[in-house]
């Protein structure tokens, strides 16, 4: 398939709404910003049938503008992130609450058939971020409770059971957050640990997601100073070029964490600059407002800035469109 520089402007993007059905904003975002997907909040749901209808009409609508496929994401990691409620199963204990690798399989077996029940296709889960023992962090109601390998095990659970029934899993936070006590939806966190100790601890997740196959990684918005001491993960390139593609070999779908949080300080078109440099496949902008135009016209104005961004821009599309191609 030939794409015009505006789809694949718009590929790289994946944005949130208002509303709960296909109305002029969504149709807005489809057709004249060719958006290659749209994330769910508490904001979209009623019910089971009109989230259906809602997966359903946005699908057909794109299709019909002669687009790939959406991705239509949510966070329902179960305990305090899921964006379903009843009558959706809940997991009130959340990762916090799962013993046994048992736990994480019953998990994705229900949570996936759910998802695919209402034409959602991709879960921001597992969590794999590790929290050391005896550490309260911001995440401690999200992880799994115990050291890197039992994390590592969970996640891969996890990622099997959602992958095997067509739900694309995305792990999360890469490289880790498990240590960070301040919340980077209203501050940027720095880390000042050091790069041995995230390889034995935080990292161990992750490579164990890679071998899995995990179809995304969402980057953290946090300064790992051992790593890169000028940028936050999600636009570092440092951290995602050369750590996690080069370094640990993963070719998968790579999305920031949302750019509207207060931890981003600078503005989209910077972001969306530092995005194609990093090898960072897909934006998320999680709120109605003018950063979602200023980003797809940022990627406008960077996919043909030089040969190294014609070059990163092309393959950012090759790996969306090889993922929709596995699962859509």
């Amino acid at each position: 398939m030939h794409f015009t520089k505006e789809q694949c402007a718009g590929q790289r993007l994946m944005v949130g709404f208002d509303g709960y059905f296909l109305d002029p904003e969504l149709k807005f975002l489809i057709h004249e910003l060719k958006v290659g997907g749209i994330i769910l909040f508490s904001r979209n749901i009623q019910s089971p049938e009109q989230v259906r209808e809602l997966s359903h009409d946005a699908q057909a609508y794109t299709a019909s503008c002669g687009q790939p496929p959406l991705f239509i994401a949510i966070d329902q990691e179960g305990g305090q992130v899921a964006r379903l409620k009843e009558p959706f199963t809940l997991f009130p204990d959340g990762n916090p609450g799962m013993k046994h690798r048992g736990d994480a399989a019953r998990f994705a077996d229900i949570t996936a058939r759910e998802l695919l029940d209402i034409g959602v296709n991709m879960n921001m889960a597992p969590v794999l971020d590790v929290q050391p023992q005896g550490f309260e962090g911001i995440m401690a109601k999200r992880v799994f409770t115990g050291g890197p390998d039992f994390v590592a095990a969970m996640g891969a659970e996890m990622i099997r059971g959602f992958q095997r029934r067509g739900i694309m899993a995305v792990a999360k936070h890469f490289p880790g957050i498990g240590r960070t006590t301040l919340d980077s939806h209203l501050h940027l966190p720095v880390l000042e640990t050091s790069f041995d100790d995230l390889d034995q601890s935080d990292l161990v997740p992750f490579v164990r997601a890679i071998t899995q196959g995990v179809s995304g990684i969402m980057m953290s918005h946090i300064k790992y100073h051992s790593l890169d001491p000028d940028w936050p993960a999600s636009l570092s390139q440092k951290i995602v070029k050369t750590l996690l593609r080069e370094t640990m070999g993963y070719q998968g779908v790579v999305m920031t964490d949302d750019l509207d949080m207060k931890a981003i300080t600078i503005p989209i078109d910077e972001s969306v600059h530092r995005i194609v440099q990093a090898h960072v496949d897909i934006a998320l902008v999680c709120h109605q407002g003018p950063d979602i135009e200023g980003a797809f016209n940022a990627f406008m104005h960077e996919i043909e800035k030089t040969e190294d961004t014609k070059k990163s821009s092309a393959e950012s599309l090759d790996r969306i469109m090889a993922l929709k191609q596995q699962y859509l």
